[in-house]
């Protein structure tokens, strides 16, 4: 009888776990639901196929960048993302998820951030989101190899730098460099990714540290 209870019990939870796990993916495809203000300052942990590093993340350096980066790794957005574009000595770039049906609500205009003022340079280890020009910012970011000073006067404003593993950061597998293509990952995702270029590293899980 206690079996019976216990079998019935996790048939109540499963049902319950996967709805939560469908709410998640849901509020990804809605760019307006993910809003929350970040903390004044906090710690991004990535695990990846690479090992581990940690961004610490300064809301006063770039606030609306900090706030989005927050709510995208609070909510699993970068979870199974591949490092798609790696050139050594310049920098590694990431941040099309891998899901086709949740990157396209963040293509739009609707999905772009204001520009921050740059307050930071581009030196390395500083991380940054990617922009294909003023006010464009969505979901890519960028994490710098060396002194990159030069993008500051295009608008790149850093929120945040490595402060743990830029060891592992920097030993990103780059064999591909810029072949990845993008308009492919977008239509295509992780799907593209593995078929195409299968020794990408990727991010397995991305949390913000307690």
């Amino acid at each position: 009888m206690k079996r019976m209870i216990g079998m019935a019990a996790a048939a109540l939870v499963v049902p319950a776990l996967l709805a939560a796990q469908a709410a998640d993916t849901s509020k990804l495809k809605d760019p307006s639901a993910l809003k929350e203000q970040a903390p004044a300052s906090y710690k991004a942990a990535f695990d990846t196929t690479a090992g581990k590093f940690v961004v610490d993340v300064h809301r006063d350096w770039a606030p609306k960048g900090a706030d989005r980066f927050y709510n995208l790794v609070k909510n699993g957005f970068y979870d199974e993302c591949r490092f798609f574009r790696v050139i050594p000595g310049f920098m590694v770039q990431w941040g099309i998820n891998g899901d086709p049906e949740i990157q396209q609500h963040w293509r739009g205009a609707g999905a772009n951030l204001t520009d921050d003022p740059v307050k930071q340079s581009n030196k390395k280890g500083f991380i940054s989101f990617a922009t294909g020009g003023p006010n464009s910012r969505t979901t890519q970011v960028f994490i710098n190899y060396g002194d990159n000073s030069r993008l500051d006067a295009s608008g790149f404003a850093p929120f945040g730098e490595v402060t743990s593993g830029m060891d592992v950061v920097e030993k990103i597998n780059s064999d591909s460099g810029e072949k990845p293509n993008q308009g492919s990952i977008q239509q295509n995702g992780n799907t593209y990714l593995k078929a195409s270029f299968p020794k990408l590293d990727y991010v397995k899980k991305a949390t913000i540290q307690k």
